[in-house]
């Protein structure tokens, strides 16, 4: 028997410092993300981090927490019902960091039968801190856990038409409604060094300007590349002018080199130059969270203001669209029946 397991990013249990502090401690301690050899990232992670950064993020969650819990939870169960009940075969949802666990996720499959498993990570692009870490753990789960499933990945879609279409579609049904001067497309960002970890050539990506256009097979698991071509897809599907759109990179933390140009920083020099109308779109994420409802809709906004612009659009994620889960769903159900016909 067939069925799903949608897994997003995580969130606190709720806005009280202790949760947030839990959470941050379970996210900030994976290997893939803050990949220090083990004794520095404790002493980071449990020395200072864990110590200073909690109430702050506990404040600004409370800032986006919603009546009914976290948004990117709720959003996430909306998309898991919606699919649910468009596709043949059960669909549970897990999160790599808090509750529901992928653990609970597996068993909640397993428990209905379910020998035979399509991961899909809620992320479009492909990253060490965010796929490759829910794929590892997943291993590791059946590995101990449930031994007799087998493990089908759904690839990053960043590039998928039906994807793009979907995503753009959203952007422009937005871009309708404001005469924006420029569109800005705002990753979560990522060390650099993540990039040339990921690098399966060991030598392709220089991060130079040119090798995100170069074609490599290292572009498989290039964050990077696929950020750019997300908003290469989406500008060539919306006809968007050379000039009128760019690429950012948010999120950062520490003091080793992310992937630039920073979004705060963007912001603040388009409105410094003279741009007046600004829209921006997070497509890194599927689901609203704490980096596009705080950091994008709040503090890039006033960034923008103070800056001198007039005007800011914060176009939301993908979400639980009616559009998007139809084609979650396709691709679900074309995955059940090409299974079935490989076993027939």
């Amino acid at each position: 028997m067939k069925g799903v397991l949608l897994v997003n990013l995580g969130s606190p249990k709720s806005t009280d410092p202790k949760d947030v502090k839990t959470y941050l401690g379970e996210f900030l301690m994976d290997e893939r993300v803050i990949d220090l050899p083990k004794f520095f990232r404790t002493i980071l992670v449990k020395g200072i981090v864990l110590n200073t950064r909690p109430k702050k993020s506990a404040e600004a969650y409370s800032k986006i927490w919603w009546d009914e819990g976290s948004p990117l939870i709720v959003l996430s169960e909306r998309l898991q019902e919606g699919i649910d009940k468009q596709t043949s075969v059960p669909v549970s949802l897990a999160m790599r960091y808090g509750q529901p666990t992928i653990k609970s996720g597996l068993q909640e499959l397993h428990d209905k039968g379910v020998d035979e498993v399509l991961l899909v990570p809620l992320y479009p692009q492909f990253a060490m801190a965010t796929t490759e870490t829910i794929l590892v753990l997943a291993e590791e789960l059946r590995r101990e856990h449930f031994p007799e499933m087998a493990f089908t990945t759904l690839p990053p879609f960043y590039n998928h038409p039906d994807y793009v279409t979907v995503l753009s579609r959203s952007i422009g049904e937005k871009l309708d409604e404001f005469d924006y001067d420029h569109l800005l497309f705002s990753y979560h960002g990522v060390p650099e060094r993540h990039i040339r970890k990921s690098d399966i050539t060991n030598s392709h990506c220089k991060i130079d300007g040119s090798c995100c256009q170069t074609p490599s097979k290292a572009h498989q698991f290039c964050y990077r590349h696929q950020c750019f071509e997300t908003t290469r897809g989406v500008a060539k599907t919306l006809g968007l002018k050379e000039g009128t759109y760019s690429t950012s990179f948010q999120s950062r933390l520490g003091f080793d080199p992310w992937l630039k140009p920073y979004t705060d920083r963007t912001v603040e020099k388009l409105g410094l130059e003279g741009t007046k109308k600004l829209a921006v779109v997070s497509p890194a994420f599927v689901s609203d969270c704490l980096e596009t409802l705080e950091e994008i809709n709040m503090e890039a906004r006033e960034i923008f203001e103070e800056s001198g612009g007039d005007d800011f659009m914060f176009i939301p994620c993908l979400n639980d669209r009616e559009d998007w889960v139809k084609t979650m769903s396709r691709w679900i159900d074309e995955w059940a029946h090409q299974s079935e016909k490989v076993n027939a």
